[in-house]
Order: structure tokens, then C-alpha cells, then sequence
């Protein structure tokens, strides 16, 4: 499976974030997608999933030689600030997601499976959402994704605000997540892409690169990436 973005373009008035983007991506890794602050990494997310309407472009799957239209279905998003419907508790909101997800849930599980399976501690999952931390949130977020098995899954910065130990958790949850998938992880934060990912794209001057993996190895790989994203200054 592939996922490919064609030509894709957007503007804000007179400021082009998005130039005439083309990139492929393939399944069963995890691509970090590298820039910075006010890159337009956001953007390029909201575009894919439909959150905002791109000035030009497309986007579709490729599998099995068939190309098809991106559905709703096939992008999972979990953004940097979580969204979680404060008024459920955990158990609530997670079985509320299974009961109208149900014909597409492929083999489901108990509850406090998954529960277990994103470490969310036996006394907080009848808590109010409201009462549960940022990275619990987040856990939550993210496992409603993990449950709706999207093709893509795009995340952004969901790890930049979390403690060590519920990064570490997350990232070794997204490892077991990529096979069959394809996610693409953005981040502004060099060394944690290339700690978790399998593929650098940098997003500057609104158009994505690629960076060869045999460049990663390098001595001066980092400052290599730094001089390319510092070029926007003079933009």
C-alpha cells in the first residue's frame, strides 16, 4: 500500500504554506516529518484529512496496482492538544467509540484489554476524562485509533508535552503500530525523529524532502538538517 499526495497547494492570503507538494508513502514505517515551528506541518495534515480544503491538489491510495480516493476511514489524526469528550469517563467514551464503530471493528477485544494495553491503571478507567492528565488524554486518543486501524494515521507532535516514561510508552506503541500502515509522525524536535522513525522528510519552503537513509549515519547529518531548515530565515 501506498499513499500518495499529488500536487498539493494552499495558501493563507498572500502567504503560500503549501508548494505544489508531491510525495509517496509506503507502508509498514514511520515517517517523521521534520520542520519548523509555523512550517505548515499542521497544515499539510489538516489538507489530508479534509479539515481544511486544499487550493490544489490530491490525495489517494495505492494498493494492489488499484489507485482509490482517500476515504474519511483511512486517515486517523491525533493532534498535539487531545480532544477527548471531558464528560465520559474512560470506560464510557471507550465503549461509546465500540458501539458505533462496531461493523468495523475487526476482532474486539474486552475493554480493559485495551486499557491494558495503553497502561491506563485499573483505578483511573472510570475516572471523568476531565480529572485524567495531558499524557492520558493522549493515550486515549491514540487508542482510539489503534482500535479503528486507519491506513494512515497522522500525528502531531503528540509526544512533545508528555513525560519520559509515557513518551516511551507511546513510542514503543507506535513501533508495534506501523506494520500494514503507514504513519507519519510530525515533529519539530530532530533528535526524537530520529530516534523513532524510519524515514526523515523535511517540510521547508512549503515542499517536502526526503532525506536518504544512508545520509542519517553521517557525522554531520544533524547540522546538515539544521543549515537546510535554518534557510527559511532568509526566505
Amino acid at each position: 500500500m501506498e499513499f500518495v499526495i499529488q500536487h498539493l497547494a494552499k495558501s493563507f492570503e498572500k502567504k503560500q504554506v503549501l508548494r505544489d507538494i508531491d510525495f509517496t508513502f509506503r507502508e509498514g514505517r514511520i515517517y517523521g516529518l521534520l520542520g519548523r515551528n509555523g512550517a505548515g506541518k499542521t497544515t499539510l495534515f489538516n489538507c489530508v484529512n479534509r479539515d481544511l480544503k486544499a487550493d490544489a491538489g490530491e490525495c489517494f491510495i495505492l494498493q494492489e496496482g488499484e489507485r482509490r480516493e482517500l476515504k474519511p476511514e483511512d486517515v486517523g489524526y491525533v493532534l498535539s492538544t487531545p480532544t477527548v469528550p471531558e464528560f465520559l469517563t474512560g470506560r464510557e467514551f471507550l465503549k461509546f467509540f465500540m458501539d458505533i464503530n462496531s461493523s468495523n471493528i475487526r476482532d474486539p477485544k474486552p475493554l480493559d484489554w485495551y486499557f491494558d494495553y495503553i497502561s491506563i491503571d485499573p483505578e483511573d478507567r472510570d475516572k471523568l476524562l476531565k480529572d485524567y492528565s495531558h499524557g492520558m488524554k493522549n493515550k486515549m486518543q491514540m487508542l482510539i485509533n489503534i482500535i479503528a486501524r486507519p491506513n494512515v494515521l497522522l500525528l502531531d507532535e503528540p509526544l512533545t508535552s508528555l513525560d519520559v516514561v509515557v513518551a516511551e510508552e507511546m513510542k514503543q506503541l507506535l513501533r508495534e503500530l506501523k506494520q500494514q500502515r503507514i504513519i507519519i509522525f510530525s515533529t519539530h524536535i530532530l533528535d526524537l525523529a530520529l530516534d523513532l522513525c524510519d524515514e526523515i522528510v523535511l517540510l521547508s519552503h512549503g515542499e517536502l524532502e526526503s532525506v536518504e537513509k544512508s545520509e542519517l549515519g553521517r557525522a554531520d547529518f544533524k547540522q546538515r538538517i539544521i543549515a537546510a531548515l535554518r534557510e527559511e530565515d532568509h526566505d
